[in-house]
């Protein structure tokens, strides 16, 4: 990364800290609905919407008013959101599933699938639980320059601050997006996409009256959500298409993975299994694969 880009995502995430903790500290509320409110502002510029005191205001204004989108690439602008994501992570003691999918493996998912899909000149893709859309916009980034290819993005996401992240980091890297705030066991209607890809929350899903019409729901008690997810976006793949996920690395040592095994081997080819390195993980029981 050249130095002008470190500068710009320092200045850029500068913005959005500088802003937000005017707003945490005026609203008394959390650092990530601050930076929601911000990033769905500071493009704009429309300082009134946040309803601030008159200093505040004048403080924001004054903030906003160094910001400037067109200085700025989509890259640049993701890698400053994520940077401001990552401290509402730590500030607010945010639950584990808000943790962002390291550029690291983001870089090895839009490698392959540039690889795979050289020489297209169109390609659509689809995170079923793109949280706050870290991942599906690095790798929109990514083929965008690598292959320059024409893209449709779809992504769903149920949780409500992750989606308007996700929603509001879209709409400032300039990436047009079919956004779904749905719960996606539920069979949301999401185009047919050439590439499903996605970091995959792990654990049991727990309505089990909507995983009915699911092979690879659990024949007793609740099923497992990546097992279910990965069903979903398949099923929403064209024909020649992939799927790419990071999954728990013991995926199919598990008593559920028959359901899982059995599912695929009717309706996928299953391609590989890569054990992602030790280091990119706290510990060893929460290493993925892909």
């Amino acid at each position: 990364m050249s130095i002008l880009a470190e500068e710009q995502i320092e200045r850029f995430f500068n913005v959005l800290n500088q802003s937000s903790e005017i707003i945490q500290k005026s609203k008394d509320q959390s650092y990530l609905d601050s930076l929601i409110e911000v990033l769905d502002t500071v493009q704009s510029g429309d300082v009134q919407a946040l309803n601030l005191a008159k200093a505040d205001t004048t403080a924001v204004s004054d903030i906003y008013a160094t910001f400037n989108r067109d200085d700025y690439d989509s890259e640049v602008l993701r890698k400053a959101i994520q940077m401001a994501v990552l401290k509402a992570i730590k500030v607010d003691k945010i639950q584990a599933n808000y943790q962002i999918t390291p550029d690291t493996i983001a870089n090895v998912v839009g490698y392959l699938i540039a690889g795979i899909f050289n020489g297209h000149r169109q390609l659509s893709l689809l995170d079923p639980a793109m949280g706050t859309g870290n991942l599906l916009t690095a790798v929109a980034n990514q083929l965008s320059d690598s292959i320059g290819v024409k893209l449709s993005v779809s992504g769903i996401e149920n949780d409500d601050a992750m989606f308007e992240l996700a929603a509001s980091s879209f709409e400032l890297q300039h990436i047009h997006a079919e956004l779904f705030h749905e719960d996606t066991i539920q069979n949301v209607l999401v185009p047919m996409v050439d590439v499903a890809l996605s970091d995959l929350p792990v654990g049991y899903y727990p309505i089990d009256a909507n995983t009915k019409g699911y092979n690879t729901r659990s024949t007793t008690g609740h099923s497992y959500v990546h097992h279910l997810m990965i069903e979903f976006a398949m099923n929403h793949v064209n024909k020649g298409g992939f799927g790419f996920f990071l999954v728990p690395s013991q995926i199919f040592k598990t008593s559920e993975a028959k359901q899982l095994l059995k599912w695929m081997q009717g309706h996928v080819y299953l391609q590989g299994l890569l054990n992602l390195p030790t280091e990119l993980f706290s510990n060893k029981a929460s290493q993925k694969a892909l």
